[in-house]
């Protein structure tokens, strides 16, 4: 595993490269059990803008460091004592509630990012995963966790509704609304098999180790595939989710009638006639 080139200056997250076009990216504060601070969160969207555009990366897979935590969520006295929570410094109700709506949707900005990166982003979550944690997992297109993982939407039990995204994604992740409120109502946990059972993961494996090892190997098969059909697939499904089958139609057709203008059509037609392994150019 190397470095990936660029990416040295970021102080909250690893990012490396295990194998060709494929980046691995860590949370890493396993001190403090991955828990997010406000320079955290703005570097975790930098990180990811960055990736979006990097003809040198086309899967991501992101975990975190450390045995315990992939994160115990939003490190709650950082955010006190940075403002976030806490007086309002006597402002009035409106300038105050102004202040906190843009702060909440800058919050809400960063974490969108793994959304709208570009290549696909497969999460490996372990341990305690709570809060902050599931908002990420929302963001992902593959999640995978380890057999030890533990689950929890956790913000009602701080007095709060989640705000970062779980309430509007979940739901359409999983095919149960009523498991969506069962754990998002009570902040109950669950762990892997039931997480499993309800969809919201696709893998389950025994270790940290063994799942970001099958993690590795799904991100170097999609980057193995033509990056304008891998990132076209992405876009066309996330736009899919959010509209009507015939607006989705539509766009389809006229996304499709530029790309299919690319080599890589032709390419992997060829390479699957001749049996042979297709290259395909940086995008």
């Amino acid at each position: 595993m190397s470095r990936l080139r660029g990416y040295s200056d970021f102080k909250h997250f690893l990012v490396s490269s295990p194998s060709e076009y494929v980046a691995h990216v860590e949370i890493n504060r396993p001190s403090k059990l991955n828990a997010f601070t406000e320079e955290m969160w703005i570097e975790l969207g930098r990180v990811f803008a960055k990736l979006s555009h990097d003809p040198d990366v086309r899967a991501v897979v992101f975990s975190a460091a450390g045995d315990r935590a992939f994160t115990a969520g939003l490190d709650v006295q950082a955010a006190s004592q940075g403002g976030l929570v806490g007086d309002n410094g006597g402002l009035d109700g409106a300038r105050q509630a102004t202040k906190t709506r843009r702060q909440i949707v800058e919050f809400q900005d960063c974490i969108s990012q793994i959304e709208k990166c570009e290549k696909p982003v497969i999460l490996v979550m372990h341990g305690i995963s709570i809060g902050l944690a599931i908002d990420i997992a929302c963001c992902a297109d593959v999640r995978i966790c380890s057999r030890d993982t533990k689950f929890a939407v956790k913000e009602v039990d701080i007095g709060m509704a989640a705000d970062i995204g779980t309430l509007s994604r979940l739901p359409k992740i999983v095919s149960s609304f009523s498991w969506v409120k069962d754990v998002c109502l009570t902040a109950r946990g669950f762990g892997a098999d039931e997480a499993l059972a309800a969809g919201f993961v696709s893998q389950v494996l025994e270790t940290k180790a063994k799942a970001i090892e099958v993690a590795t190997k799904l991100a170097s098969l999609m980057a193995s595939k033509s990056p304008v059909a891998v990132q076209g697939t992405k876009e066309l499904l996330n736009h899919a989710r959010d509209n009507t089958v015939a607006d989705s139609l539509r766009y389809t057709s006229v996304w499709n009638a530029a790309m299919l203008q690319s080599n890589d059509f032709k390419t992997a037609l060829l390479s699957g006639l001749k049996k042979t392994q297709p290259r395909f150019e940086k995008l």
